[in-house]
């Protein structure tokens, strides 16, 4: 007999009943606000379209680097699980690669993953029983079947999932045509694009040469000149906020930032073009970048977030064969007090700048990055990210940060998926933990019960709004092209 798939209504929340009653009175009312979903990579065509989502293995497991990373680490192939590879879409039988997944459920135990799926078989397919290797066909046929269904078309899921505001990331090499479909559709989702400029930032980055070309293409500029390069970034992240971005992402390997002098920019540029850069001038020029996205944001009020500390693409085998984000990124130690100096020299008092700091090192939460947080205007923190996004990284998240920079000065939670049906079962964990955590010092009289009621809402809802700006994001398709 197929085990029984149950979501206990108290997950996540304290074992102590006393405490466990708060926290389930503080999730009564957040539970069912609308998500903000502030910063995330899911594809904006879906959403353009609105074309039925393929089957089971393309739309649940082939994306999803947090699945296939750990059937990966046991010796099963990416080719087998219908995961595509430079050299285009695998060859798998989709049925035959959601088999293997399904028999391997078991590795995933303990996991958030396993929360998550655990969320979206039941509460968005609405499944009885336990995904495993008997129960693999059962799933596959009726996920298919409904995903051939109007109900679960992209749009339809959006308005299911209660999504106010939903921002997938774009490089200045994009066109934006999917945002720009969206915006003149007359459809009333909000999803909005956000600016990454890592390509053409990276010099280190494979896709340089030929983001650069397109970058210069669509900003109509001539980015192989210092200022005509800036000029581009102006251009192109006014095209960007007339699609409703607020914010703009940098994923850089470290937060190094720089304040060159415009000639020593300018100098060290010329390298960057030339290829004959070393590691550490590609280093200084993304650190130089940051200084100048900052800049930028005083005049055009995007909001800066930064994602360092990730070694991207380690499995150098892997990244031959298959490309980025396949599941070999890993966490580095990173500094931020040094490192955000020169930036923060520059712009760290002006009330006009917003700078969210993301880390995948714990170990700077309490040393570095909750002191710097509560003291410059212009820094918030970004939630736990990544490798942390689970039950216990949002906890040490909390514990580590809040008796330093409060909770006013972190920006809530947002997802960072491509996965589109994990949204509610994120946001819904990150609702669980907050409560509990809440409920925590209501029980040792740190707070009172109505302050962790308006903590709540806050946190799942209005500092996450206000932090990314999304009260303002409203496309302009006359201002977009």
């Amino acid at each position: 007999m197929p085990r029984p798939l149950t979501l206990h209504d108290d997950r996540l929340f304290p074992a102590e009943p006393s405490v466990r009653a708060i926290a389930r009175a503080l999730y009564g009312q957040v539970k069912a606000l609308p998500i903000i979903s502030p910063h995330g990579h899911t594809d904006p065509e879906w959403f353009a379209t609105n074309d039925a989502f393929g089957n089971a293995t393309e739309l649940l497991l082939a994306p999803d680097h947090y699945l296939y990373r750990m059937l990966y680490s046991q010796g099963i192939g990416l080719e087998a699980l219908g995961v595509p590879s430079k050299a285009g879409p695998s060859k798998a039988d989709p049925r035959e690669a959601w088999r293997l997944f399904a028999g391997h459920q078991h590795l995933f135990r303990g996991t958030p993953s396993a929360m998550w799926l655990g969320h979206v078989f039941a509460e968005v397919f609405g499944f009885e029983v336990a995904l495993e290797a008997s129960t693999a066909d059962l799933y596959f046929d009726a996920i298919n079947d409904k995903l051939a269904t109007e109900a679960f078309r992209p749009r339809a899921l959006f308005g299911r999932f209660n999504i106010e505001a939903l921002a997938t990331t774009e490089s200045p090499s994009d066109d934006l045509v999917h945002h720009r479909a969206i915006a003149a559709s007359g459809w009333g989702g909000q999803v909005i694009t956000a600016y990454r400029p890592d390509p053409v930032i990276d010099v280190e980055h494979e896709q340089f040469p030929d983001a650069m070309a397109r970058f210069a293409e669509l900003s109509g500029q001539d980015v192989y000149d210092w200022k005509g390069y800036l000029a581009a970034h102006r251009v192109r992240r006014a095209a960007f906020a007339a699609l409703g971005a607020t914010s703009t992402d940098h994923g850089h390997p470290t937060a190094a930032t720089a304040d060159l002098s415009s000639v020593d920019a300018e100098a060290l540029f010329k390298v960057i073009l030339s290829g004959t850069a070393t590691a550490a001038q590609a280093e200084l020029f993304r650190a130089q970048m940051l200084t100048e996205m900052a800049r930028m944001s005083l005049d055009d009020g995007l909001v800066m977030q930064i994602h360092p500390g990730s070694f991207r693409n380690h499995n150098a085998r892997l990244f031959a064969s298959h490309g980025r984000d396949k599941g070999a990124d890993i966490p580095t130690g990173t500094e931020y007090v040094r490192a955000l100096k020169p930036l923060l020299d520059r712009f760290g008092n002006e009330p006009g700048l917003s700078l969210i700091i993301f880390t995948l090192d714990e170990t700077s939460y309490s040393r570095e990055l909750a002191p710097l947080a509560g003291h410059y205007p212009i820094l918030k923190l970004g939630p736990a990210w990544w490798f942390h996004d689970s039950p216990e990284g949002m906890r040490r998240f909390r514990e580590q940060t809040t008796e330093t920079a409060g909770f006013y000065n972190t920006v809530g939670f947002n997802d960072d998926t491509r996965a589109f049906l994990s949204i509610p079962a994120r946001h819904d964990v990150a609702r669980r933990v907050d409560c509990a955590f809440l409920a925590r010092l209501v029980a040792e009289h740190r707070l009172g019960e109505d302050e962790a009621a308006e903590l709540a809402v806050d946190l799942t809802y209005g500092i996450p709004k206000r932090a990314y700006k999304l009260d303002r994001a409203r496309p302009n398709l006359a201002l977009s092209a």
